[in-house]
């Protein structure tokens, strides 16, 4: 038996499954590498940039950041993976690379369907009420106009939103910078994801909150979907993904069982 992945670039591979596991993302030897002008300021402005332009002279020195160094794995349908590691290890780079937000500067990566990055500074409309947030969200995910107003009420409960107030009726900008994401959690989580990647947005908000989305996770995944989870907290990691890959200076240290991987992380941590 097959299955199809298409990578950014629009071409479409077939894969053996492997014992009926069906591939949802292959990263093969993937490398990310930004370009930054060296420096900050004007030098590196968008108006000096069109100056250089006009001008024909000459670019700044440019500094190359290899964020992403041959990483390779497959992930299968119904897994939970988290992605572990220091800050700036990678994890968020390489989940925008899966999304095809950014590109593989060689290597490949290949997916199915569109998979849809959720992250903590996921862009919501600030003049815009909560609930008008959460239609327009739902809209943009294909649902139909009675599905909206089904699950409107019922993603504002599971957010917490209201439960100081009628914020739902608020403008977004009232919002504190940990209600903003649980929104953004609650309107992502609505709606059945072939691959789903979440940056951070399990951090923010009470127990109650995380052990909601961790239960919502754990559905996802049961629904025959894919999920990705990038966290700093260990705990969350943990009580949601069975598989875990930490990434170190943007290289795959270690991808294995949850318990294993962290056990090994912790140590590494804890001898620095």
């Amino acid at each position: 038996m097959v299955d199809q992945l298409e990578n950014s670039n629009d071409v479409t591979v077939t894969l053996p499954r492997v014992q009926d596991r069906i591939p949802t993302v292959v990263a093969d030897d993937a490398h990310v590498i930004y370009r930054v002008h060296k420096g900050a300021g004007a030098t590196a402005s968008p108006v000096a940039a069109l100056k250089r332009i006009v001008s024909r002279t000459s670019a700044p020195q440019i500094r190359e950041v290899h964020a992403v160094k041959g990483v390779s794995f497959t992930a299968y349908r119904g897994e939970a993976i988290g992605l572990i590691g220091s800050n700036g290890s990678g994890k968020s780079t390489l989940l925008r690379a899966i999304a095809g937000l950014l590109p593989v500067n060689r290597g490949a990566v290949y997916t199915q369907g569109q998979p849809s990055l959720l992250g903590v500074n996921a862009a919501l409309l600030n003049d815009l009420s909560g609930e008008r947030n959460v239609a327009l969200g739902c809209l943009a995910m294909g649902m139909s106009p009675t599905e909206v107003e089904r699950l409107t009420p019922e993603i504002i409960e599971f957010s917490g939103i209201n439960q100081r107030g009628d914020f739902a009726s608020l403008p977004m900008r009232t919002y504190s910078s940990g209600m903003s994401a649980r929104l953004r959690f609650s309107i992502a989580a609505a709606k059945k994801h072939d691959v789903l990647l979440i940056d951070e947005a399990l951090a923010t908000g009470d127990k109650g909150f995380r052990k909601r989305s961790e239960q919502r996770v754990r559905e996802l995944r049961e629904n025959a979907g894919t999920v990705f989870l990038v966290s700093h907290q260990l705990s969350s990691v943990r009580d949601t993904c069975e598989r875990t890959i930490w990434l170190e200076s943007g290289t795959l240290r270690m991808d294995g069982p949850t318990a294993e991987v962290i056990r090994a992380y912790e140590t590494y941590v804890n001898s620095k």
